[in-house]
């Protein structure tokens, strides 16, 4: 009789569900899917996932929990497994991909991508994933919450130039236009202002 080796729970990161294939690794270096189901991305959700891999799966051998890093989505569930003692693994999506391309699929689903993802984990060997730490993750945070009022900014000064061009320039909408690019200057301070302020303040960046 077979034993199993490896169980891997491959999980496809939406912004409201998660795909997921469970798939098992066997001493003749076989593999199998076992099965798949889809979960709310959200804590009821990863409760559910749980209990629904313990029922599958053999205890002993012990379940990898694999996704790819899909901007910040992946990140609650991440947390969650964690937390609840189980071990966790983040892949960039290009790795998933070109993995993908090796496989017998011809139409990518949530479906197809969360099995790759398993199948991803049972033949390759997975570093564990640690949160990291508060202060990098504060300044990650930062850094998006900086880009984003610049790329507001940016939309903003070309709506201004666009209607200064104009032959007869609305006054209401260039003032407002300068008073929303005033806005975002200020709060683009004040973001840099908090990172240099946590830069200055831990010595580990």
């Amino acid at each position: 009789m077979k034993q199993i080796v490896r169980q891997v729970c491959g999980i496809d990161v939406a912004q409201k569900e998660l795909v997921v294939a469970l798939g098992q690794m066997y001493d003749d270096l076989s593999t199998k899917l076992l099965s798949h189901k889809t979960f709310t991305n959200n804590p009821k959700g990863f409760e559910l996932l749980l209990q629904w891999v313990k029922k599958l799966t053999e205890e002993a051998t012990g379940v990898g929990y694999l996704m790819e890093a899909t901007e910040v989505y992946h990140e609650k569930l991440a947390y969650y497994l964690y937390l609840n003692d189980q071990s966790v693994s983040i892949v960039l999506p290009n790795k998933i991909s070109n993995y993908f391309r090796t496989l017998d699929v011809k139409t990518v689903t949530d479906k197809t991508a969360s099995e790759a993802i398993a199948l991803f984990g049972l033949e390759r060997k997975l570093n564990s994933w640690n949160p990291p730490d508060p202060v990098y993750k504060q300044m990650r945070q930062l850094a998006r919450e900086r880009d984003q009022i610049v790329q507001s900014r940016t939309v903003a000064k070309n709506q201004l130039h666009a209607e200064q061009t104009e032959e007869a320039p609305l006054k209401s909408t260039v003032n407002r236009l300068k008073k929303q690019i005033f806005l975002f200057d200020k709060q683009i301070a004040e973001v840099v202002s908090e990172i240099n302020g946590l830069i200055k303040s831990n010595e580990k960046i």
